[in-house]
């Protein structure tokens, strides 16, 4: 399983969390976003915390205290109110309610759906600083080389969330009316497709194997067939019969943009409840139950609103550091010594 966005995002060191922001590059394109995806078709298309004291505990079985033991007794003796710890690294309430605070709203809010995020947050925060006091310890920090760089993460963070202070856009943005217009402009990009549930039976029969296999294969699907056109027959039943244990075979609804033009075509001619021919990839052969169909539709302006919303206060953003930037370069030109730098480059390439 990939990690959740929201991880990767809190995946920085407590330095660069605190400091290194990334420029945008530039303004994106004052569209609405593109309708959520379908299921994938089977037929594929910066602190040193001070360590709270720890009072006397009961040791667990081999003598020694337990985590929560720890974390309950740096409590009890008057610290801060300490959610976790390791070494001599503490996490206070107070600090990961902070935390958490400056973190985006999608962040937030996929917190809060799956608390096991929380955890795993707090278990890298705990990593951070275990590596922040050792390399504390090793005076690695105040190596002349890293002090550099750490003042340029300082600077580049500075400007970084000046340039967001000025470049964030009113509460009150945007309006209803530019909501509906922007979001008229782009019904074309709101389009759902038609959608199919669709049931299959899959004949496994490379197109490279042997001809016993091959024929081994065909008698399989020839014994199907004949089971299918048998009067009242039950085509779930029957690909669980054949192995297709995971809901009968049912792949769910599936975009139609999803579905491979060799089956597309065949599914499209179809009834509800209607059977393909079998069809040959090259993975074997394919015989597909259409069990519904929707009809593709444009999403409704409450249905995306949230996104457009969130797209729209973006790019405003995006435009309005344009903006500011443009004027501060006009008031105070930059004036550029081509030569210097010319020679500054004959230097590197030697």
């Amino acid at each position: 399983m990939s990690i959740p966005r929201v991880f990767r995002a809190l995946q920085s060191s407590v330095i660069a969390a605190a400091a290194i922001l990334s420029l945008p590059n530039g303004a994106l394109a004052q569209t609405a976003p593109a309708p959520a995806p379908q299921r994938t078709a089977t037929v594929p298309a910066t602190a040193k915390p001070k360590p709270a004291p720890l009072a006397a505990v009961p040791q667990g079985p081999a003598g020694q205290t337990t985590a929560t033991q720890q974390v309950a007794a740096a409590k009890a003796s008057g610290g801060d109110d300490i959610v976790a710890r390791v070494g001599n690294a503490n996490i206070s309430a107070e600090e990961l309610r902070a935390y958490v605070g400056a973190l985006g709203v999608r962040e937030q809010a996929a917190l809060a759906k799956d608390p096991a995020l929380l955890s795993q947050t707090v278990r890298m925060l705990l990593a951070n600083r275990l590596v922040l006091q050792e390399l504390t310890a090793k005076k690695w920090d105040q190596r002349p080389t890293i002090a550099a760089q750490l003042d340029r993460v300082r600077e580049n963070a500075l400007v970084e969330l000046y340039l967001q202070s000025v470049s964030t856009p009113a509460n009150n943005y945007p309006g209803e009316e530019d909501l509906q217009k922007v979001y008229e402009a782009n019904r074309s990009a709101l389009l759902v497709p038609r959608q199919f549930q669709l049931a299959q039976i899959f004949v496994a029969a490379p197109k490279d194997a042997d001809k016993a296999s091959e024929d081994k294969a065909k008698k399989k699907l020839d014994d199907i067939q004949a089971r299918l056109k048998a009067l009242n027959a039950d085509f779930i039943a029957i690909a669980r019969a054949e192995g297709e244990a995971k809901n009968g075979g049912d792949l769910g609804w599936l975009a139609e943009n999803q579905i491979r033009p060799e089956i597309r075509t065949q599914v499209i001619g179809l009834v509800k409840n209607g059977v393909s021919d079998p069809i040959r990839l090259e993975d074997g052969w394919h015989i597909l139950k259409l069990l519904d169909t929707k009809a593709a539709y444009t999403r409704t302006l409450p249905e995306v609103r949230e996104q457009l919303v969130q797209q729209m206060r973006s790019e405003h953003a995006a435009m309005m550091r344009r903006a500011y930037l443009a004027e501060l370069l006009k008031e105070h030109p930059p004036i550029l010594n081509e030569l210097a730098l010319s020679n500054l480059l004959d230097g590197v390439r030697k």
